[in-house]
């Protein structure tokens, strides 16, 4: 036995049972007595043995994995919020059922067609979570072409056979908007997501109508990127204009932050000079300063009933759309009447603890 692994060949061989027995006993199927299964399970633990993967996987026609394709820059994955948080809700699911996430990250329409044809092809996956949807998503009609399940994070703009968990992100903006309004504000601007994002779609239009509900001008919206960089470039853009505005609602934290340096480099003060805004409430806002009015969703969370959905629809069941808690605007310190300082400080509004992703 020294120096490899025990097999359940070796399991039989010390009860002096066939392998047939030791398979139902150790898989908990009928057809053995009391006793003998206490002894197989017996000395499976004294040997060590452990289930394979690779023949469990076989046995079942199952790869006990899912597939979560990112069509991202790879250098700029790790400075986006929500995907860290998402992937550690997905883990801690998949690692409390003995299943594993296969992630890959590419970079072009093409390598992302051939990643879920390549995972599909060789049996490496049993479903799908599709994050990111696009306007007339062509994901939607592959991963039906695949024959695989799949759930979708929000509701794609098209007919779709698959469970979509929501969360819906457009209160929370028209929140920020409101409040905004309801300080003085009236040349409000938004950075926003790219347009070609569903989210980043919606989280604009939410911004102009909420604008317009209250009677107040459409103001400026500069399309970015989610980065740092891009948050940067499209504050650096509205602060140039004839007629800048006093808040900016940005479509995520890091975009926010990095326009809030932008804006000390122009020599405004925040928020007496500019009230910002941003989205995710990722645990740096709270520690910025002055600390970040922002609007908190729930990734991780996202991302353990992501992965429970899909297990439940593997298995054969038909898991309901889910609902999740509807994102909320957290008042801090960055905004503030225009023009004057705030009145009173923020009160404390410390985020939920963060869950950890059980390994």
């Amino acid at each position: 036995m020294t120096g490899r692994r025990p097999t359940i060949a070796d399991v039989a061989r010390q009860v002096g049972v066939s392998k047939g027995a030791v398979s139902f006993a150790l898989n908990g199927r009928p057809g053995v007595a009391a006793e003998t299964r206490s002894r197989i399970l017996a000395a499976a633990a004294e040997l060590g043995w452990q289930p394979s993967q690779r023949a469990r996987s076989l046995s079942v026609s199952r790869a006990f994995s899912l597939g979560f394709i990112v069509a991202r820059d790879p250098a700029l994955l790790g400075s986006d919020p929500f995907f860290p948080a998402f992937i550690a809700g997905l883990e801690s699911t998949l690692s409390r059922q003995g299943q594993v996430l296969v992630l890959q990250v590419v970079t072009s329409p093409d390598d992302e067609v051939a990643g879920y044809r390549r995972l599909a092809a060789e049996s490496r996956v049993d479903g799908f979570v599709l994050s990111d949807l696009r306007h007339a998503d062509p994901r939607i009609a592959l991963v039906q072409e695949l024959g695989l399940p799949a759930v979708t994070l929000n509701r794609p703009d098209i007919p779709a056979p698959f469970p979509a968990l929501c969360l819906h992100d457009t209160p929370g903006v028209t929140e920020a908007v409101r409040h905004l309004a309801g300080l003085g504000h009236t040349r409000i601007a938004h950075v926003a997501g790219p347009d070609a994002l569903l989210h980043g779609r919606r989280r604009r239009v939410a911004f102009l109508e909420e604008l317009d509900r209250l009677g107040l001008p459409p103001g400026p919206v500069e399309i970015a990127d989610f980065t740092a960089a891009g948050g940067t470039s499209a504050t650096r853009r509205l602060l140039d204009r004839a007629d800048p505005p006093t808040a900016i609602v940005y479509a995520n934290d890091l975009m926010a932050i990095a326009g809030m340096t932008a804006a000390r480099q122009a020599g405004l003060r925040i928020p007496e000079d500019l009230s910002i805004t941003g989205y995710d409430d990722t645990e740096l806002a709270a520690f910025v300063h002055p600390a970040l009015t922002t609007v908190r969703a729930d990734p991780f969370r996202w991302g353990e009933l992501a992965a429970d959905t899909l297990l439940a629809l593997i298995d054969g069941r038909q898991p309901a759309e889910t609902e999740l808690p509807d994102a909320q605007l957290v008042l801090r310190d960055s905004t503030a009447p225009p023009g004057r300082p705030p009145t009173s400080p923020a009160p404390p509004h410390p985020r939920p603890p963060v869950k950890e992703a059980q390994s």
